[in-house]
């Protein structure tokens, strides 16, 4: 490792790619809730963070596990999981009084029509306004999952249709 007078060793979370910095204060000084979104292997989790100076307080969230509650059988990885789950989560934020978000992805990478905007295009569809880009959001066909099977779409009305009764 270098050392010397003029070599500044990064902050250790942005070492290990975890944080950026730079994107974390122009996120925190718009001053608006944040959606944020993160993908793993198996689940996808949304939560509603605002940020206080003693810590950022999640406000309502959800994840693609809490599907298995309405019904859901299918892989909890999938855009139709990540669509139902953002569609859930919109429906919490609103109860908790949140209208407004803006989206978080953190360090992952962005794919246009992937998982990370189908929880933006089921927060929307719940009546919560976050800001996105044209052409980000997946197809409906890709939403209602006809691109896995075409059983999936008949589940993923009925999930829907459970939630909108709770």
């Amino acid at each position: 490792m270098a050392t010397g007078p003029r070599y500044k060793v990064a902050f250790r979370r942005r070492r290990e790619n975890r944080t950026d910095y730079y994107q974390r204060r122009r996120l925190l000084t718009a001053k608006e809730a944040r959606a944020v979104v993160r993908r793993s292997g198996k689940n996808v989790t949304i939560q509603f963070a605002e940020f206080g100076m003693e810590g950022d307080s999640i406000v309502a969230s959800a994840s693609t596990r809490e599907l298995k509650a309405f019904g859901w059988e299918h892989s909890c990885s999938s855009i139709p999981a990540a669509y139902l789950a953002g569609f859930l989560a919109g429906k919490k934020a609103l109860k908790a009084g949140i209208e407004y978000a803006v989206l978080d992805i953190g360090m992952q990478k962005v794919h246009h029509g992937g998982v990370l905007f189908a929880t933006v295009a089921g927060m929307t569809e719940a009546g919560l306004e976050v800001p996105f880009g044209e052409g980000v959001l997946p197809e409906e066909d890709r939403l209602l999952g006809k691109h896995i099977d075409e059983g999936i779409e008949a589940d993923v009305k009925s999930v829907k249709q459970k939630m909108e009764a709770d």
